[in-house]
């Protein structure tokens, strides 16, 4: 009855030897449970090694597959970013072509408007009544008609009545002291009346220039009488003949 109540324990007891002569043998005892724990930790890992062995081909394709994938990636990757710096390199070029274009049209412009302003002025001295208004030289003196202001000039015979500006001719008619009237509307608001006793060289429409000849001074009509006009006002012809001096 005493031996039922005490359960059997079992041990495995493991020898190892050596083939030393002076080596004794040495025992390891093992329990039952510690030895069934040893065989299944031994059989699942030969149940690894067999899978690994079973599936080792198919691993290794697998990671190869996705290392071909993953190269693909990176190529692909790689055309793409050298594509992009193509374009980047072709858009600076472009962008850089474009300033230069810019540039060139720029300082284009510029001459071209400066010489629009300098032909613009040339034009403007040209319509603008500053020369004198005779070939050559003549004695003067300027009298004030009420709100009229007139030069007369006494010229020699032969002297040339010429246009002091650019423009055209508005008038050219008799006049009851002088003989004849020539009216110059030079286009900027300026206009010019000449008198004179002699035949007029111009008609009316025709187009004047700086020394146009309008009259020649003849015998008994060597004075002329001069005038200019701002915007239908008269004013003085002496001030702006000392503009040209």
């Amino acid at each position: 009855m005493l031996r039922d109540k005490h359960k059997r324990k079992t041990s495995h007891v493991v020898l190892v030897t050596s083939d030393a002569v002076d080596s004794g043998v040495k025992q390891f005892r093992i329990s039952s449970r510690l030895l069934w724990i040893l065989i299944c930790v031994l059989c699942i890992l030969i149940g690894i090694l067999i899978g690994y062995i079973a599936y080792e081909e198919r691993i290794w394709s697998a990671m190869d597959r996705r290392s071909d994938i993953q190269e693909q990636q990176i190529s692909t990757l790689q055309e793409a970013n050298e594509k992009l710096r193509a374009e980047k390199l072709n858009l600076e070029s472009e962008m850089a072509d474009q300033e230069k274009t810019i540039q060139i049209l720029s300082e284009t412009i510029n001459q071209h408007t400066k010489t629009i302003q300098e032909l613009q002025g040339i034009l403007d001295k040209q319509s603008t009544p500053t020369e004198f208004p005779l070939s050559g030289s003549a004695a003067m003196e300027t009298v004030d008609e009420g709100d009229e202001k007139i030069c007369i000039f006494t010229a020699a015979v032969g002297k040339t009545v010429t246009a002091t500006a650019a423009g055209t001719v508005v008038e050219a008619e008799e006049d009851e002291e002088y003989g004849y009237r020539i009216v110059v509307d030079h286009g900027n608001g300026y206009m010019t009346v000449y008198r004179n006793g002699s035949g007029p060289l111009v008609r009316l429409g025709d187009s004047v220039y700086v020394g146009t000849a309008l009259y020649e001074i003849k015998k008994k009509h060597e004075k002329l009488g001069y005038q200019i006009m701002k915007d239908g006002v008269y004013i003085n012809p002496e001030e702006m003949l000392s503009i040209s001096g």
